[in-house]
């Protein structure tokens, strides 16, 4: 999963990268993207490693990508690096600042919305008018795909984020355009030190998600070993570092869940979105086994630890063999059983 982060100048995006991926660069250094993969925080994959005490663990990841170039008014061009994200984090400043005007929360969201429309709309005319071209040549053209892209046209015209239209924005046929406005987006308050609190800023046009993040302070936080942390936690209520809050949250905002792969060679979390079919999990793992499914042994984690092991699990029932189009569940450990 890799996430992009994006805002207006001043917003503190480069404390909130340091903040989530502990990586401290010197200087400015706005000329250089920034790349920070973390492993997801999981007390299961811990756990099942205790258990199968396996040569390798491995945890999932999530990318945190920080483009070199600020976006801002008159650049345009932060928008070709994010464009292979899953989702954008938008830093928007909540903070008071030397040299610096009030914040604004709530205009600096509606101006960057304008900004991935406007960047959108010009992608989503631009094929319009080439498929128009090649329909009064008589030439044969995707009419699925025209009406979409009429459908977005019409959306970004009205200054509405196709991600708002969840049905469109997840429409297969417009993924290679990576649309700006069509991705989730988390939409993280930059605050003070002493404020916990999210601003007033109205509704929100759809498929977004909120976070406050006091980054100056949880960026010191992050720095520290957990035993130094603890105490500032205690005092700021602080109940969870900022690294597994955003995660948390990204994973709710692109609907992902963990399933888990066990043995002593390795004890491993795959991240996949819900609602998978048990095939295309196996297409994860590699395509062979997708290839050559055959059936999925599932143990859901819980089951697995009421047990005590899997031999027990298996006697009390609870280890299941599934077809292609089983449903995986958050916390299936699947063993898949495959021939090519």
């Amino acid at each position: 999963m890799k996430l992009g982060i994006i805002g207006l100048p001043s917003t503190g995006k480069k404390t909130v990268f340091e903040t989530l991926t502990k990586i401290v660069s010197p200087g400015d250094g706005k000329a250089e993207h920034k790349v920070g993969t973390v492993k997801v925080p999981d007390d299961r994959v811990g756990i099942l490693s205790e258990m199968y005490q396996p040569r390798k663990t491995i945890y999932a990841q999530v990318e945190y990508f920080l483009p070199g170039r600020q976006s801002g008014k008159k650049d345009q061009s932060v928008w070709t690096p994010v464009r292979d994200s899953d989702a954008l984090i938008h830093v928007v400043r909540n903070f008071a600042g030397y040299g610096l005007e009030g914040p604004t929360p709530a205009a600096d969201i509606q101006y960057l919305n304008q900004e991935m429309v406007l960047a959108d709309l010009m992608v989503v005319e631009k094929r319009l008018e080439t498929l128009n071209q090649e329909k009064q040549r008589g030439k044969k053209f995707n009419a699925e795909e025209y009406a979409l892209l009429e459908e977005c046209l019409k959306t970004l015209e009205a200054e509405i984020p196709i991600r708002a239209n969840a049905e469109l924005a997840a429409n297969p046929l417009l993924k290679g355009f990576t649309f700006i406005s069509a991705k989730p987006l988390l939409i993280l308050f930059n605050n003070g030190d002493d404020d916990p609190n999210p601003p007033e800023i109205g509704e929100l046009t759809g498929g977004e998600e909120t976070i406050v993040l006091r980054g100056r302070l949880e960026n010191e936080l992050s720095q520290m070993s957990e035993e130094e942390a603890q105490d500032f936690l205690v005092e700021f209520e602080i109940t969870d570092p900022a690294m597994d809050r955003v995660i948390s949250k990204s994973y709710d905002l692109l609907g992902l869940i963990s399933f888990f792969t066990v043995g002593e060679d390795e004890v491993r979390a795959w991240t996949i979105r819900k609602d998978t079919v048990a095939v295309d999990a196996a297409d994860v793992i590699h395509s062979d086994i997708k290839k050559g499914f055959i059936r999925a042994e599932v143990l859901f984690y819980d089951d697995l630890m009421e047990a005590g092991n899997f031999q027990n699990a298996k006697k009390k029932g609870t280890v299941r063999l599934e077809g292609k189009t089983y449903l995986v569940k958050n916390g299936d450990i699947i063993n898949f059983r495959f021939n090519v």
